[in-house]
Parts: structure tokens; C-alpha cells; sequence
């Protein structure tokens, strides 16, 4: 493990401290980059992801990618978590913190809408961070991609019924341009690009493929840490500004996290899931795809609602406590899996 992933929980918060700094210190810089999106999916950031994900995507080997059928309990699992189980529990924690636990700090107005934005987390299970996750739990890069691909199948016919159900609301609209583009920009773009370089560096010899994703795996934690310094120099104002309201938003979003984490793992040793299958399957149903969630918030809600400002905050939450979770899964693998 070299220098960057040995300390990669210290470049992650030297990068939360240095967004909040210069986002404070030069919110202009950070509100001109905020401004270039398309369908509210910053392009920056995207890039950003781009680098962290593409090295994923050239280990990917489509000659393998038919035997995952022959392995469908790991996909059974996520899809089970990720749709029957995570909307829920979290729509759940939602109401047991503001309606009971947090209603002495909270106006019932206020409440709904964090709750709001807290199921809108839950019913989007995320799409371009997972390949980043798996990579860093070394998860089988052919099985992520198969359960990332049908979870956004799944996602274009299941999140709007889903959050209509949960919010009690019958006006959800799934704004299609921000699903489509970020599919393509996360998954679809990098995964061709994959395809192509892994092709090419084939051609030269056997070693190619694992010499240039080395040669490229600092670049991808540097991809991390620089999308860690725009999205809290992003929210830099927000974190002075309501400090108490944010804590109390993340308090209920780590509870789902880490629970939604240890009930997958339970379910993957139960089915007795191979480390490399069981990490990522953990991951992905832990982490959420913000972009989504904050694009609905704001077109139901407003963007300055408390719905928009849940979602916010699950964004600043999820890179910690996913790098949190990685270790875990780390710490838990076999030594024969090593």
C-alpha cells in the first residue's frame, strides 16, 4: 500500500479543513465553480470522479463479467438492501430523531423537511462513488459493475413510487436529465474509456493492464481528496453558519449508515459471500447518490428548504464515514483473501 492510501483518512481531513478554509476565505472561486453544472451535476466534480473511478474501470474484464450470473446471491443482496430495506429505515430514524428525539430544537416545519431530505437519500443508492469504495476494499471490479448497472435500472422505475410513498406526496418528478447525465458521465463515459485503454494495453503484454492502473492510483486518491475540498468549500458557508442543524441532520444519517453497513454484512456471511463480493456489496447500499437526491429536493422543496440542506449534509457526511466502513471491510478480510 503506498503513501496515499496508508494515510488516506489524514488526506481526507486535511481536504475537509482546507474546503471549509477556502471556501470561507474565496467563496467567489467556489461559487463560480458550483455555477458550471448541467441538470444540477457540478462538471468539475465529475471530472473529479472521472479520474477516481477510470482506473476501476480498466480492471474491469468482460470476459468474466458472464460468471457473475453464475454468483447472483451477492446481486440478490444488494438489491434487497437497497430497495426493500434502506428506504425505509431510513425514512424511519428520520421520524424517530426529529419527531421525538430532536423536537425540542426543531419546529415541526423544519422537521418534515430535514425528514424530507433524509428519504430522498435513502431511496438513491449511489452510482459513481461505489467504484471507488470497491476499489479500495479491492472488490471483484467485474461483480460492482454488474450490481451498479442494475441498481440504476432499477432506479429509473423504483425511485419516484418509492419517495411518493415515503413522503407522502404524489408530485415526485424524477428529473431525468440529472439521472441520465450522471449515468453517463459516472458509469457509461469511463467504462468505454476503460474498455478501451485495458484493449490497447493488452495488445503490449500481460503486465500492461496492472502496470498502468498502479501507475495511476495515486491520481485516484488525488481525485478524492480534490472532490473533498470542493463540496465542503461548497457548504463552507452552511457549516458556520448552522453548525447545531447540521449535527443534528448527520446524527440520524451515520446511525443509517453504519446500521445499513453491519445488516448487509450480517446477510453476506449468512450467504457466505466471498470478501471481495461482500465488501462492495456492503458499500453499495451504505453510500447515496447525492446528485439525485439533491436535484429532487430542490425541485420539490425550494433551495434554501430544510429538504435541500438534508441532502447537503449527507453529501459532507458520506466521505468520512465511508472511508470508516473501507477500514472496516479491510480489517475484516481473510488472510487468504489478502
Amino acid at each position: 500500500m503506498g503513501l496515499f492510501e496508508r494515510f488516506l483518512s489524514v488526506w481526507v481531513a486535511l481536504g475537509i479543513l482546507a474546503g471549509v478554509g477556502l471556501g470561507l476565505a474565496v467563496p467567489g472561486l467556489f461559487q463560480a465553480v458550483a455555477a458550471l453544472e448541467v441538470a444540477h451535476v457540478n462538471l468539475v466534480v465529475a471530472v473529479f470522479i472521472w479520474v477516481m473511478i477510470y482506473p476501476m474501470m480498466i480492471q474491469i474484464d468482460w470476459t468474466a463479467i458472464k460468471d457473475v450470473g453464475k454468483k447472483p446471491q451477492g446481486l440478490l443482496l444488494t438489491l434487497v438492501v437497497n430497495w426493500l430495506i434502506k428506504p425505509f429505515t431510513m425514512a424511519a430514524l428520520g421520524v424517530l430523531f426529529f419527531q421525538y428525539l430532536f423536537a425540542p430544537w426543531v419546529d415541526p416545519q423544519s422537521a418534515s423537511e430535514y425528514i424530507a431530505g433524509m428519504i430522498l437519500l435513502g431511496v438513491a443508492p449511489c452510482t459513481a462513488m461505489v467504484f471507488v469504495w470497491s476499489q479500495l476494499v479491492k472488490g471483484d471490479a467485474n461483480y460492482t459493475l454488474v450490481q451498479v448497472s442494475v441498481n440504476d435500472i432499477i432506479m429509473v422505475f423504483a425511485f419516484a413510487p418509492i419517495a411518493a410513498f415515503l413522503l407522502g406526496v404524489t408530485n415526485v418528478t424524477v428529473p431525468w436529465q440529472t439521472l441520465v447525465l450522471s449515468t453517463v458521465l459516472y458509469v457509461v463515459l469511463p467504462l468505454v474509456a476503460g474498455m478501451a485503454t485495458r484493449h490497447l494495453l493488452q495488445k503490449k503484454s500481460a503486465r500492461a493492464v496492472s502496470d498502468f492502473v498502479a501507475q495511476l492510483k495515486p491520481w485516484s486518491v488525488v481525485g478524492l481528496i480534490a472532490t473533498v475540498v470542493l463540496l465542503f468549500g461548497f457548504q463552507a458557508g452552511t457549516i458556520v453558519n448552522k453548525p447545531l442543524v447540521i449535527v443534528l441532520i448527520a446524527i440520524p444519517l451515520i446511525v443509517q449508515s453504519y446500521g445499513i453497513f453491519f445488516i448487509t454484512w450480517a446477510g453476506a456471511r449468512w450467504l457466505k459471500l466471498p470478501h471481495n463480493v461482500a465488501g462492495p456489496a456492503c458499500l453499495i447500499g451504505t453510500s447515496n447518490f447525492f446528485e439525485l437526491a439533491v436535484a429532487v429536493a430542490i425541485s420539490l422543496f425550494g433551495l434554501n428548504s430544510g429538504a435541500a440542506l438534508a441532502t447537503v449534509v449527507g453529501v459532507l457526511v458520506e466521505v468520512p464515514v465511508m472511508l470508516s466502513l473501507v477500514a472496516i471491510v479491510n480489517a475484516w478480510r481473510p488472510r487468504d483473501a489478502a
